[in-house]
Formats: C-alpha cells, structure tokens, sequence
C-alpha cells in the first residue's frame, strides 16, 4: 500500500490518449542541476545523426532509474549503469528524430498534462515533482525528454500501422478459437524485460549489464519499473506485463525454462532472437477452467505523525491524530467523500485496481475482503502513522475468460510490437551514430 515508484504512475500517464496534437514545439525549459555547467556534465559523449548527448544527460538518466529502484546512488553503481543508459539515450534520441521528421506533434501541454497526471496520482503539489528531481540531482528536461519520446514514438506507430490497426472480426475469432484449443494447458503468468544486441561486437557488454540488471531485480527492485526503464519491447508500456500465455506464445528459449521456476522468481538471461530476455513467473494455472477473482478499487487516507510512535508514550501529537482518525472512521461516507480529505502526506489516494486474493498479509486481505463498501475502516497504526481504507467497489471476475476485447488487444499488442522492433532496427541502421567514451 505505498507510494507508486514514480516511473510507474508515469506509465500510466502515458498508457491512456493524451490530448489532440497540436503543432510541434520545444520542450519545455529547465534550470541545468547543479554542477551542469562543468566541463565534465558538459562533455560530448555520443552524437546521433549531428544530436549531441552529454554526460549530464546520462547521469540524470541513471539517477532517475535508481530513484525508482533504490539503487544506492554510488560513483561505481552509476558507472555500471551508463553504457546501457547511453544506449537508450541514443536510441530515445533516434525516436524524436524520427517523430519530428515526419511531422508528429507532441506539444508543451503535452507534456505539462503528462506532469501534472504524474503528480495528482502521487498525490504531490503541482512543482513537487520538479523539486524532487532537482533534489537527487536529475535535471528535469531529462524526464521531459523520455515523456517527449515515449508519447511522440506511440503516436508513430499508431500512424504507420494504418490499416493493421483495424481487427477483423475473422482474426478476432481466431484468436478465440486458438485459446480454447489451449484449454486445459498449463498457462503463465509472466512479465518481461528484453534488451536487444544490435551489434554482436557489443554482446559481452550487453550480457553484463543485463545480469547486473537481475541482481537488482533479485535484490527487490521492482520488476515493473525496471521495465519501464530499459525493456525495448512494447510491454514496457505496462511494466513488462504480458499477461497469461501459455508455452506455445513464448520464444522457445524462454518456454523451457518458465515451467521450471517457482512462482516469484526471475531468470537468468535468456538469449533469443535480437537480444536478451528476463522474465519473472507472476503465477501458473490450468487453461480453461474457471478461475473467480475479487477485484476492488479503494481509497486511503494516510495521516502521518511528526515523530516515530511509541505505544508505551505517546505525545499529544499521536493522541489528537488518532482521535481524528476515529472520527474520520465513523463519519465518512463514500469516495468521493475520501477523496475531498486535505493531504499531508505524498501516498497515493488511489492505488488502482486490486486483486484481493493477491494482498498479504493476509489480516489485510481480511480486512478488505470485509468491509462494508463505501464505509471507512477502523484506523491502522503504525510507527509513523495512522492509514485509513475504504473501498469503493468490490466484484468477482473471471480471470481465464478470453473476451472479444481481450483479443483485439491481443492481436493488436502483436502487431505494434512486431512494426516496433522493424522501425527501431530500420533506424540504428541508418543512423550516424559517434560515441566517445
């Protein structure tokens, strides 16, 4: 139940369609961080099709992504992580080159929409999100460059998969059919991270950092934003998420070592065709036979105490929020009413949908799976605050049900990831590409 990792709620930001495409312009200006103006932060380090990259950029970028993961900031941990960071950078850089050249518009209000969502699902004042980059020393155009890539490159390939994008209800029932001949097959829960090798010259390097990457994830970084970071493939968009499959929709390399892994684990590196694969095994249930699950949304209401709580004596401080609390639980009615509470603190109101059976511990799956909708909960102490929870709708799902949407969804993931790769290769090979490191 904390706060979102940042580059989460900026997926999900960009997930949903932005606002309608207004005429191209630059991005938005931003105070260099400090020390940016040194010869070092300022050092020419690649140059893509006559674009420069500078060091600074790169050291923002791996600050970001250990912002997220709680990777320690240390002069070696940044080291290991920039050969890879450059390569995204570089090829981020060759996606806005493209979108600018054939005319795609991602605007300031773009971007500024992109922001503002980011902050209202972190529950943070409108600035905070500047101020907290500028405090771990990223440099903010660094976070408006990535929202300027991922929006634009999304758009181009909306547009370039033309008539591709439309489903036939022939390919649609295909695909249904297909799922039904897997009833009664072993099927996967699984998310991914690929890493191509567009060079075989560069495979050695790519293998380290890939398996530096796993020893982060092993170490509890979180899977999704990881994804988001330094996946390639499309279902970056979700975290990696690639939902149920069963062994036939995986690379063969990849299918015969997913039955092998206990539930929660991460592979090792996975060499398949264009790259590595990392993959973590969320779950595994017969196809086909009828799975129940309780998905609920909710809202919590986190009230933090000034100091760390001691039961034995607690300060005035302590007392008063705890009477408040009590009277927020008898008096709130409904969501709407949870979401009008003033916010002191920076946990999100709303983390989104919620699978009960998936919660632990499980006294909180308890006490989810009990409480009456739209009635607030008895106050959750902890040392350094009181959490109020509400839930706002609760309804039993079908989880192995294949629906129409589903497979439109299916079909049309497929073919965005497919014209993703072809594009993204069609443009290392035609780019001027200069490093200097």
């Amino acid at each position: 139940m904390s706060r979102t990792p940042l580059l989460l709620v900026l997926l999900m930001a960009l997930a949903s369609p932005l606002a309608a495409q207004p005429r191209p312009a630059p991005a938005p200006a931003a105070p260099a961080a400090p020390g940016a103006a040194s010869t070092t932060a300022n050092r020419i380090i690649a140059v893509v099709n006559g674009d420069v990259v500078t060091a600074s950029e790169v050291n923002s970028r791996s600050r970001l992504f250990a912002l997220n993961t709680g990777v320690v900031t240390t002069p070696e941990a940044l080291t290991r992580l920039q050969p890879q960071v450059l390569r995204l950078v570089i090829d981020e850089r060759l996606r806005i080159q493209e979108v600018q050249r054939r005319r795609i518009a991602v605007s300031d209000n773009d971007i500024a929409q992109a922001i503002a969502d980011i902050e209202r699902r972190n529950s943070m004042q409108a600035g905070a999100l500047r101020a907290q980059l500028g405090a771990a020393g990223i440099q903010p155009r660094v976070l408006f460059d990535q929202l300027r890539s991922q929006i634009g490159w999304g758009r181009l390939l909306r547009q370039l998969l033309g008539p591709l994008a439309e489903i036939s209800e022939q390919d649609i029932a295909g695909a249904i059919a297909n799922h039904r001949a897997r009833q009664g097959q072993a099927e996967y829960l699984v998310s991914e991270i690929f890493i191509p090798v567009d060079d075989p010259a560069s495979e050695p390097d790519v293998r380290r950092f890939v398996d530096e990457v796993i020893g982060q994830l092993r170490r509890g970084s979180p899977f999704p934003v990881v994804a988001t970071q330094f996946s390639q493939a499309q279902t970056a968009v979700q975290g990696g998420d690639l939902g149920w499959v069963s062994i036939t929709q995986l690379d063969p390399e990849v299918a015969a070592v997913i039955d092998r892994m206990p539930q929660g684990a991460v592979s090792s590196a996975v060499r398949v065709a264009g790259g590595f694969q990392i993959v973590s095994l969320r779950g595994k249930r017969e196809g086909g036979r009828d799975q129940l699950s309780t998905m609920m949304s909710i809202r919590q209401l986190f009230l933090p105490f000034t100091t760390p709580l001691d039961p034995q004596n607690p300060s005035e401080q302590h007392r008063a929020l705890l009477a408040r609390a009590q009277g927020l639980s008898q008096s709130l009615r409904g969501c709407e009413q949870m979401d009008a509470q003033p916010r002191s603190s920076d946990r999100q109101a709303d983390p989104g949908p919620i699978r009960l059976e998936g919660l632990n511990p499980p006294a909180l799956r308890n006490l989810l799976g009990t409480l009456a909708i739209g009635r607030a909960s008895q106050p959750v102490i902890s040392p350094d605050g009181i959490l109020l929870l509400m839930v706002c709708s609760r309804e039993q799902r079908n989880e192995t049900e294949f629906s129409t949407e589903q497979a439109r969804q299916q079909i049309l993931r497929d073919r965005v990831e497919v014209l993703a790769r072809q594009l993204q290769r069609e443009l290392r090979r035609r780019a001027v590409i200069e490093q200097r490191v």
